[in-house]
């Protein structure tokens, strides 16, 4: 590694600016400043010297002086509070905008800053966004000292106590308008300053004239060039920094070749030039491409579900109990979280105490005590028996999605359409300008007047971008649709794997089966009013199916507290109510381990004890799900198919008639057996889709290539998931499935159109027979089109289906 010498200069190596002399150096490796000097030697210090061989001169200029006292705002408590996503005794977690993130170098830095400071636990970033979440203890790092740490090294936030996200776009919008208008404006007046050249066909017009006219052009030329077309030239920059080279490359060098000639001829007094073109040019361009930012801002497939996320909560009103969508919590407002639901919105804690799990957010599984008063971060999970918050913040779907994304973080795959279409566009821009570059020379020999024309022409109308737009456009459509009929996938990609699924697994309970209609009898020793009130009391307190049931079986005897509230997966809840220790379960979890032969009928049962004394059990009739038999069929006509369960096989003979006769049963599975089923099944190649409940088999749907939680209310939202899924909605699954495939489908055609096009347009500029300007229409048009059609073509298959 040493610094970048030419004969008159030496480069940075940090940053790659130029150097004013050789005074700052370690050995042969020169730096333009100090600053730039720190962060070389403190990113060596902690063996991230790497960071210089991913992309060459990646850093950014450092600022020599860093002023004491910049952030020391953030010591002040409350706008911590503000900015931090996240924050119990040892860790906090926050998300920051850094404007300066541009590169693979970037990413590589801020994702292994914890090698900077012990004091930093984890760092991801969202290239896209410009965005870095980081956790980190702030015991041993403070919210300041964090921020000057990422200033030191180049990286300073973007702080904003106000809704920067909106700021933003507004921001955006409005420059690119402000470039379009000084565009138009020089279009327009280069146009009327060239009639008199247009309509003097015969060469009448005065030389002075001409001269005149063609450097008042030029005045008008100039702001278009670099002001108005800048954006193009930058992202092009960027792009060849990165050795990449993107579509703006050849739009940036077919800008360039204009006015260029165009300058030469004016000022060598040879012709008038191509300014009317030129500007037309970038005004058209950029129209285009604010009509398209336009276009897929209104679509908003963004994995954020802002409007139709289907999260609920049971919110108190007055004194009663209503299951509404998060999105109608407001500050104030008192809710009710069960064991295991997740909090979504920060609160403060009305119960006594609660155990809440912070794993969704932080990654460590220890529960964390609270009190009454305490402040609950939006993310935890309570452990234990129901809990009671008043809300503080209004809720941030997009935090919680966010999570949901983090949680089940897996890198896409180099097999994927997207990556595919990637890989292809950055071929196919190269192979664009060496065609633009070969035709203009093939044209130098046929009509020099025309190379450049054609070289442009070839450089504007060639547009990969509508390739690239394929994949999302078209999953996100299919994504937005699924979403209306209440299948909600956490991420696009999941719809792409469907179409590779081999092997489909169901939980029984809660999935095949109804939660919520089902006829239940007690049998064993008489139940009080006061002991129904207790069995009421606990159940009340958990979310599995079969609690669910006969809470509302029991809904109308009194409600107790509940102290010691345990739920072991597969077995049983348990917990003190009155000095009396009440277990419901299993016959095992509550000590009587019973092989009557109704275990062989179709029924669940819920054995009880109280007070150490087993009573008996509640047998509740199982009802499978409204056309299950026609959808195992259906499924069963493609994929193998496998029924994985934690009961006994009493209802084997029912499951035979409503599956189709080649599938496999696997019974008194725990989550464990679940787990390593499903990673047999894919060490065996397979390829496998998992419905569950999210509950016991959390482990199992997590490990799953695709896992979906099956759901009633939407009030268990389960983070181990890819997938969400309304039971009533259960029956139409392979209605889904088969749309799913047809959105690969109209990927495939999307990709055919795309290359049509530009196989078209490039033969139609190589023959000269295209203006640079009429291209300039074209290009936009094109990614239109593939838009409109994957839309289009989206919804009519979604009609076919009757979905």
């Amino acid at each position: 590694m040493s610094a970048t010498k030419t004969t008159n200069k030496i480069i940075c190596v940090h940053c790659g600016e130029d150097c004013p002399n050789r005074s700052i150096a370690i050995d042969e490796i020169y730096f333009c400043c100090n600053g730039c000097k720190f962060v070389y030697e403190l990113l060596n210090e902690n063996n991230l010297g790497s960071y210089y061989k991913i992309e060459d001169k990646p850093g950014i200029k450092v600022s020599d002086k860093l002023y004491d006292n910049h952030f020391a705002y953030l010591d002040n408590d409350k706008i911590k509070e503000k900015l931090l996503d996240f924050s119990d005794e040892k860790v906090s977690k926050l998300t920051l905008v850094i404007p300066q993130i541009h590169c693979s170098s970037c990413i590589w830095l801020l994702e292994h800053l914890q090698k900077l400071h012990s004091g930093i636990l984890s760092s991801r970033v969202h290239f896209l966004k410009k965005e870095v979440s980081i956790t980190f203890e702030h015991e041993k790092l403070s919210l300041r000292d964090l921020i000057e740490l990422l200033t030191s090294i180049g990286y300073e936030p973007q702080i904003s106590l106000d809704d920067y996200e909106i700021k933003v776009k507004s921001k955006k919008g409005s420059s690119l308008i402000v470039r379009i208008a000084v565009a138009g404006f020089c279009f327009a007046n280069i146009m009327l300053f060239s009639f008199p050249e247009y309509l003097s066909s015969d060469g009448s017009l005065s030389d002075n004239f001409v001269q005149f006219f063609g450097y008042l052009n030029v005045l008008l030329a100039i702001p278009v060039f670099f002001f108005s077309a800048s954006v193009y030239f930058k992202s092009a920059y960027f792009g060849l920094k990165q050795k990449v080279i993107n579509m703006d490359v050849p739009i940036s060098l077919g800008i360039l070749m204009l006015f260029m000639r165009s300058m030469y001829e004016v000022t060598t007094s040879t012709g008038v030039g191509y300014f009317d073109s030129f500007t037309g040019l970038v005004f058209f361009l950029l129209i285009g491409k604010l009509f398209q930012e336009k276009t897929y801002d209104s679509l908003s497939f963004d994995s954020d579900y802002k409007s139709y996320f289907p999260i609920s909560i049971i919110k108190l009103i007055k004194e009663s109990e209503e299951i509404v969508p998060i999105t109608d919590l407001k500050q104030g407002d008192r809710i009710l979280v069960r064991n295991n639901e997740l909090i979504p919105a920060d609160a403060r804690l009305l119960s006594s105490h609660a155990s809440i799990d912070y794993s969704f957010v932080t990654g460590e599984s220890d529960p964390i005590e609270k009190s009454v008063n305490d402040k609950i971060y939006a993310g935890g999970k309570q452990i234990g028996g129901i809990i009671k918050l008043e809300v503080l913040k209004n809720v941030s779907q997009s935090y919680i999605t966010q999570l949901w994304n983090d949680a089940n973080f897996t890198p896409p795959s180099e097999k994927s359409l997207s990556n595919m279409a990637n890989r292809f566009s950055k071929y196919f821009t190269f192979a664009v300008v060496s065609i633009a570059f070969g035709a203009a020379l093939v044209w130098m020999f046929i009509d020099p007047s025309k190379a450049i024309f054609v070289g442009t022409s070839v450089l504007i109308i060639a547009c990969p971008c509508a390739l690239a737009l394929s994949t999302p456009i078209t999953l996100g459509a299919t994504q937005r649709i699924l979403g209306r009929n209440k299948l909600f996938f956490k991420e696009s990609a999941t719809i792409e794997k469907l179409a590779s699924v081999t092997h489909i697994l169901f939980d029984k309970t809660g999935t095949l089966t109804k939660a919520k209609t089902s006829s239940i009898e007690y049998i064993g020793d008489a139940l009080t009013n006061d002991e129904k009130a207790l069995i009421h009391s606990l159940v009340r307190h958990s979310t599995h199916p079969l609690s669910v049931k006969l809470n509302k079986h029991l809904e109308h005897h009194q409600i107790f507290s509940v102290d010691k509230f345990d739920e072991t997966a597969g077995k049983g809840i348990s917990g003190i109510i009155n000095n009396r220790e009440i277990k419901i379960g299993s016959s095992r979890f509550c000590g009587h381990d019973s092989q009557n032969d109704e275990s062989k009928i179709m029924q669940s049962q819920v054995h009880i004890s109280i007070g150490h004394k087993y009573y008996g059990y509640f047998k509740i009739a199982v009802q499978y799900r409204d056309n299950l038999e026609n959808l195992a069929f259906d499924l069963g006509k493609k994929y193998k198919l496998s029924i994985l369960s934690g009961d006994n096989d009493s209802e084997l003979s029912k499951l035979h008639t409503l599956f189709p006769e080649a599938t496999s049963y696997h019974f008194s599975a725990t989550p464990k057996d679940k787990l390593l089923h499903v990673k047999n099944l894919q060490e065996s190649g397979e390829c496998v889709l998992m419905f569950g409940d999210g509950l016991n088999d959390a482990g199992a749907l997590k490990q799953s290539d695709i896992g979906i939680a099956v759901t009633e209310s939407m009030s268990s939202f389960s983070p181990a998931s890819d997938g969400i899924l309304a039971g009533e909605k259960f029956a139409e699954m392979s209605r889904f499935i088969k749309f799913s495939n047809s959105a690969i489908s109209i990927i495939l055609v999307s990709f055919i159109i795309s290359i049509l096009y530009n196989v078209v347009g490039l033969g139609f500029a190589i023959m000269g027979l295209l203006s640079p300007l009429f291209a300039a229409v074209l290009m936009p048009i094109s990614s239109l089109t593939v838009v409109g059609f994957a839309i289009i073509t989206t919804n009519i298959v979604a009609r076919r289906l009757r979905i």
